[in-house]
């Protein structure tokens, strides 16, 4: 899998880098099981700081798609494909929405429990 950022983008680093990892797992071409490169090896690879990458990667798992253990690295998660980066992407639609509105999220999630 190969990784570009474009340093005069107005979207940070860790972000670009996010957005083409969720790609890559929405189109299969990071499956369930595959482990991401070491964030110290795509840092130096990308000419961006290691921290930028283990940003990106905390994004990552905090979705859902990626699990990360100190010293072994990052690695799709097993349950991760398209329909989990399609709801992640659903949700912070949602959770956007909402603060526009004034909406809580406590009050969110009160509205999909009494819909579930």
């Amino acid at each position: 899998m190969l990784f570009r950022v474009d340093q005069a983008s107005s979207v940070s680093l860790a972000d670009q880098l996010a957005v083409q990892v969720r790609a890559a797992v929405a189109d299969g071409s990071l499956p369930p099981g595959t482990r991401l490169p070491p964030a110290r090896e795509l840092a130096s690879a990308l000419d961006i700081n290691m921290h930028t990458v283990l940003r990106a990667y905390k994004r990552l798992r905090d979705d859902g798609l990626l699990e990360m253990r100190q010293g072994r690295g990052a690695w799709v998660r097993a349950d991760a494909g398209a329909g989990t980066v399609r709801l992640a992407e659903l949700a912070d639609a949602l959770l956007a929405e909402a603060r526009k509105l004034g909406v809580t999220l406590p009050d969110v999630l009160t509205l999909i429990q009494t819909r579930g």
